[in-house]
């Protein structure tokens, strides 16, 4: 009996994350060193632009004076 046929009443993301925990228990060990090394690369990526989003926001007050100016009107216009 797989984990899926012993527990119907599970909602679905519950049933997926088992699903895939399964999926990893059957493959040999050199690819569930490559799964977890795509995890982390997954969670890097998103913590990367996490923090360029965070970033961008802290930084446009600052570059709102800079960018808005006389000078920088016309290109406002391009």
């Amino acid at each position: 009996m797989t984990i899926r046929e012993g527990f119907p009443q599970m909602n679905r993301q519950v049933m997926q994350e088992h699903t895939l925990i399964e999926k990893i228990r059957a493959l040999p060990p050199q690819r569930v060193a490559e799964v977890e090394d795509f995890v982390d690369f997954l969670r890097q990526r998103d913590d990367d632009r996490r923090l360029a989003r965070t970033a961008a926001r802290l930084s446009e007050s600052a570059f709102q004076r800079v960018w808005d100016n006389q000078d920088d009107a016309d290109y406002d216009r391009l």
